[in-house]
């Protein structure tokens, strides 16, 4: 019997976190008995065994790396500490890894980069180029050199992490894609979002700092004009990639 991907999930609203669990599954191919799903926003990461899984993937989160120390929740602290622990077998082992968003922040972290809130952008499409390196990647070969993305965060890297290899940036933020040794990834933007999930997303943090409250309605409408089908297909890819 095949292995599982393993779907880490940080979101602690239950209609955040159901809704990027179906985008995920939805634009990944993957079937309900394909994945085992891990809600660790409450508890923090268990003991996992790499093992057992075909590979892992990280969803978005309210919570930021560049939040001061002192300002971090007791759960934030926990999971950061699980994460870092996981981070160091999946980049021992070079085990298959795509962390979105909040994966890209604690990836990048435990690589070395310093995150901040210099390069934020408000929640959209934008559109990202790949480099040289992104071009021959698996994931995103015959890309087109620049498409759209959905986004939308407080923070990011500052730099491309240390031994690291920058697949696909942006004018406002350096730092879209990254890869580290063959099999681990991590991106800034969405590759599951949509316009059911990016509506639910703004509706619940409306009030979470990442936009002024009074633009919710117009941040949906612009959403709703948006074409991403490229980072959709680049999870599929990830996912055919692996399943074997």
């Amino acid at each position: 019997m095949a292995k599982p991907f393993l779907i880490i999930q940080l979101r602690p609203e239950q209609e955040t976190a159901d809704s990027e669990f179906a985008a995920i599954l939805r634009y990944g191919g993957l079937r309900d008995d394909e994945v085992v799903r891990a809600r660790v926003e409450r508890t923090g990461l268990p003991e996992l065994s790499l093992g057992n899984y075909a590979a892992i993937i990280v969803g978005g989160s309210p919570f930021d790396m560049s939040t001061p120390e002192g300002e971090k929740s007791a759960i934030q602290k926990r999971l950061e500490a699980g994460f870092m622990n996981l981070l160091e077998r999946v980049v021992e082992t070079d085990f298959p890894f795509l962390g979105a968003c909040s994966g890209a922040g604690l990836l990048g972290t435990f690589c070395g980069a310093n995150i901040s809130r210099k390069y934020a952008e408000p929640v959209g499409g934008a559109d990202i180029v790949l480099t040289e390196e992104g071009e021959k990647d698996p994931l995103l070969k015959g890309f087109p050199k620049a498409f759209r993305v959905l986004l939308g965060h407080k923070e990011a890297c500052d730099e491309i992490p240390p031994n690291a290899v920058l697949l696909a940036r942006s004018e406002a933020c350096p730092v879209q894609m990254f890869r580290v040794q063959n099999n681990i990834y991590a991106t800034q933007f969405h590759p599951e979002g949509d316009l059911e999930g990016f509506t639910v997303r703004v509706k619940v943090y409306k009030y979470h700092g990442y936009f002024p409250p009074e633009t919710a309605e117009d941040l949906i409408a612009a959403v709703a004009k948006e074409d991403t089908p490229l980072p959709k297909r680049m999870l599929d890819r990830f996912v055919d990639r692996y399943r074997a």
